[in-house]
């Protein structure tokens, strides 16, 4: 990495060039299109159907053959729920891509995802060049809109664990629990360098130093993609949010409402290269198929201008300058952000260099005003050509015109034991310790054990938000272990009592273990001052701590997308109602047995800070390499057990 950052800063910008491309609309007979599992356009002709040509070819001749109209449609991405009502549209307006929102219906079983999708794909093949949809999700910790897939800790406990490799090997299993849906696209992995924690996506970043994103990114983008994209375990990768956004301003954000997300980054160009840019390059050059625009906005001097707008950022640096030959999506209606005119936002979106446009709902408003601009010449047919060669290429790679219908054959594998192991062992390795005053840890398995707090018996909690919805939930939200059912598992000689308030009698027991955690949110809602989230306990988990750590030998662990306020509550080692040990747990995902293994000496804690710890939220923005740095435990910082 070091060599990497002068280098990147040192390089030119230069200009992309766009694709040239015939535009002659051929006339073809209509497509014939016979369901199965392998079918494909049954009664076509042209060179983009022969499967033995090359890529490149394939899409210009199918190119070539398209009308501006299907080339518009191509570059739409709808909601499923817009089009659940009508869902020929999908074929008559030849969409390109569907997604599934946050917060949309989800199924429980992957061939009933299959069937649904295998739906909307029919319809897309019955247009008349029978061009293949794609199916998008956010598949960012897990496949979580099945209940019964693995939940993986988020990003930042895998950048607490210190192993990009690890971190990978579960992008491989979500990638072959999501394609056993029919699903071929995922927005993952995040490369944000988040750089304030009270910014509500800090758990979707690996840490605040862009030397971890930048060494997970390959593997984690390897690791969805693997060596073959149309192989039935491989998902499309999206490297995101395109650029910037863990650096955005306190009170900042342009919609009002909140805080940090979708706010300014103020720096100098040279600041956003070395801290936010360096990550995307790393997901460049592994071969990521699509990277996301932020919400955001940047300002290098000249006043804030948001990224899906932005043409010298898009266009110039990531196209051009980066090689990055892949799709750049639109993040969830954010074009619309982009002007109160909806036909200059979309005007100027495009030529930024957005390929695909992120709708969600209003996909023939979108089409129409397109259209209009192309036929106006706001928007130039070239860069329309660029843009859908770009999506065509990836629906190549993933070998849709061969095989658009879903392949379940792992459907089984879903949720399976040995899935389960690996997010166990990514939970264990993102343990962090940060007390452990007379060596309490690791804890024998013979003691009496008392445990109490919110995050112990609560699935909901320890898997945040991103997990069957867009901000999760305290109601289940998806099988598992929970960390409370982790310690009797593994602890199974140890007399275990539970009580959550930490009503029942404490004094009896040789330890207690107090779990403490926020209730899951995602971006916007968890920023922190923006309403019912901060940094700050629960009064009920802080009564907890304080009535156990008085009473017994205690370790405190933290279920947390980012620090909290815990330095109030710890007291002076060694002295009347101090907590003797403490864990950073982070949000561990499905697989609360991996929170027990070192507690128990079955795994060693490994972990270390990937964010700085301050002592009070007013301390943010804390990161390491601050002129004045004074943490509660440092970046980097983690005690190590045998």
């Amino acid at each position: 990495m070091g060599a990497s950052l002068p280098a990147l800063l040192r390089r030119p910008a230069i200009l992309w060039s766009a694709l040239a491309a015939a535009v002659a609309a051929a006339v073809v007979t209509v497509l014939l299109v016979v369901p199965g599992a392998d079918d494909g356009p049954a009664d076509g002709d042209g060179d983009y159907l022969d499967a033995s040509l090359p890529v490149d070819e394939r899409v210009d001749d199918l190119l070539g053959r398209m009308t501006i109209e299907e080339k518009i449609g191509q570059m739409t991405q709808a909601t499923v729920g817009a089009v659940e009502a009508a869902p020929s549209d999908v074929g008559e307006y030849g969409i390109g891509s569907l997604l599934n929102g946050g917060s949309e219906a989800l199924f429980d079983t992957p061939e009933e995802w299959a069937a649904m999708i295998d739906g909307y794909q029919d319809e897309a093949l019955k247009s008349r060049l029978g061009i293949p949809l794609m199916y998008g999700i956010d598949a960012v910790h897990g496949n979580t809109a099945i209940p019964g897939a693995v939940v993986f800790p988020h990003n930042i406990g895998l950048g607490a664990a210190h192993d990009p490799d690890l971190a990978g090997r579960a992008a491989a299993v979500t990638a072959a629990e999501t394609r056993a849906a029919g699903i071929h696209w995922t927005f993952a992995p995040c490369v944000c360098v988040a750089r304030d924690s009270r910014w509500g996506r800090t758990y979707e970043s690996y840490g605040e130093d862009p030397g971890l994103a930048f060494e997970y990114a390959g593997p984690v983008v390897h690791g969805y993609q693997g060596e073959d994209l149309a192989a039935n375990t491989s998902v499309l990768a999206t490297a995101k949010h395109y650029v910037g956004d863990g650096g955005t301003d306190y009170g900042s954000s342009t919609t009002g409402d909140y805080l940090l997300d979708q706010g300014v980054v103020t720096l100098t160009e040279e600041e956003l290269r070395s801290i936010h840019l360096a990550p995307f390059q790393a997901a460049v050059d592994a071969g990521v198929g699509s990277v996301m625009a932020s919400f955001s906005s940047t300002d290098l001097g000249e006043g804030p201008l948001k990224t899906h707008a932005d043409e010298y950022l898009i266009t110039d640096v990531l196209k051009g300058e980066l090689g990055f030959d892949g799709i750049v999506v639109s993040d969830w209606q954010a074009v619309d952000q982009v002007s109160t005119d909806y036909a200059e936002a979309v005007r100027a979106s495009v030529n930024a260099g957005i390929d695909m446009v992120m709708v969600p709902f209003e996909y023939e408003r979108f089409i129409s005003t397109l259209l209009s601009e192309v036929e106006s010449g706001g928007v130039a047919e070239d860069r329309i050509d660029d843009a859908v060669a770009r999506i065509l290429t990836q629906k190549f790679a993933l070998g849709l015109f061969e095989q658009p219908f879903a392949d379940t054959a792992h459907a089984a594998e879903v949720g399976s034991d040995e899935h389960r192991d690996v997010a166990r062992e990514a939970a264990a390795a993102s343990q962090t310790l940060l007390r452990n005053d007379g060596d309490l840890l690791p804890l024998t398995g013979q003691e009496s054990i008392y445990v109490a707090g919110s995050g112990a018996d609560s699935i909901g909690r320890q898997s945040g938000g991103w997990t069957a919805s867009w901000q999760g939930s305290t109601v289940t939200p998806t099988q598992g272990t929970t960390i409370l059912a982790g310690i009797q598992e593994v602890a199974s000689d140890a007399a275990v009592t539970f009580s959550e308030d930490a009503s029942e009698p404490v004094e009896a027991a040789d330890v207690g273990i107090v779990v403490v955690a926020e209730d899951p949110y995602a971006e916007g809602v968890g920023d922190a001052g923006a309403g019912e989230h901060d940094l700050a306990l629960s009064e009920d988990d802080a009564a907890a701590v304080e009535t156990v750590c008085a009473a017994v030998d205690c370790i405190v662990i933290v279920v947390s997308g980012r620090p909290v306020e815990i330095a109030p509550h710890l007291g002076e080692p060694g002295t009347p109602r101090s907590v003797d040990s403490l864990v950073a747990a982070w949000l561990p995902g499905s697989e609360g047995a991996g929170v027990a293994d070192p507690l128990f000496g079955a795994a060693p804690y490994n972990g270390r800070l990937p964010v700085s710890w301050p002592r009070q939220t007013d301390d943010e923005p804390l990161n390491v390499g601050d002129a004045e740095y004074d943490p509660l435990f440092a970046f980097g910082f983690g005690l190590v057990t045998p």
